[in-house]
């Protein structure tokens, strides 16, 4: 392809022909994630917990028209591994699964492990489960963090932990496969309106300061995500390797 043909390719952000899974689509970040990449040509499926599509149907966040879908708990790292090809070439990965618990349950350990399963050990389960299908197409694999593993979180050291744990493990997947034509990098999100966060975004006191700490003076959206996504899986981004873009309107400045 030439200089001009992947120029148009990359301003348009067409991913028509292109195969896409999304762990964690079924709702929030994921959820916009998917459409994004729908919108945009792909064959999207999403991985979710609910026995099907329809149980999401009226809930906030969660639109999955046009998509396929399939259930699978990652947490149980069997199901991982036994679930079926969403299809039969994979061009991109997008591990946006995530679970968080308050009122200091991660402070007990069978909720530290709970959290640290989900947000971490279910990411390396699904990276490897799809190893092969990506290194067969050259594909992209992009892991959601937080920006909270920059920092500390008061009262989530799982949550913490787990998120900083992310970013080690994109650093470590994509040197060890780079060489078989796979790039690894992750999205590194701040505080997004989601159902994972409205213990924080529908408490009047804990909003407003948590704008106050935002430069730009807003929550983010899963639009704001999705555009990483979208860039660090385009070819764009061929020759970004092992990064973890932050995308939180300057919080963490």
């Amino acid at each position: 392809m030439n200089d001009n043909a992947i120029l148009g390719k990359q301003v348009s952000m067409d991913f028509s022909g292109k195969n896409v899974l999304i762990v964690g689509g079924s709702s929030g970040i994921g959820n916009g994630v998917a459409h994004a990449f729908r919108n945009r040509g792909a064959q999207v499926c999403v991985w979710g917990t609910r026995s099907s599509a329809a149980d999401y149907a009226g809930e906030e966040g969660s639109d999955l028209s046009g998509l396929s879908y399939a259930c699978v708990d990652v947490a149980d790292f069997d199901a991982v591994t036994n679930a079926a090809d969403p299809f039969d070439r994979l061009d991109v990965l997008v591990l946006c699964q995530g679970t968080v618990i308050y009122e200091r349950g991660e402070f007990e350990m069978a909720g530290f492990e709970k959290v640290m399963t989900v947000n971490l050990s279910s990411m390396m389960a699904c990276a490897t489960r799809f190893h092969d299908m990506l290194a067969d197409g050259g594909g992209s694999l992009v892991m959601l963090s937080s920006n909270a593993a920059y920092r500390t979180t008061l009262g989530n050291p799982a949550y913490n932990a787990s998120k900083a744990g992310v970013l080690g493990l994109v650093r470590s997947l994509s040197q060890a496969w780079i060489g078989e034509g796979i790039r690894v990098n992750g999205v590194a999100p701040g505080l997004v309106d989601t159902k994972l966060t409205k213990v924080m975004t529908e408490h009047p006191e804990r909003r407003k300061w948590a704008l106050s700490m935002i430069p730009s003076k807003r929550l983010g959206t899963p639009d704001d995500i999705a555009g990483a996504v979208l860039y660090l899986a385009s070819p764009l981004a061929d020759y970004v390797v092992g990064q973890t873009i932050t995308v939180d309107g300057g919080a963490s400045l």
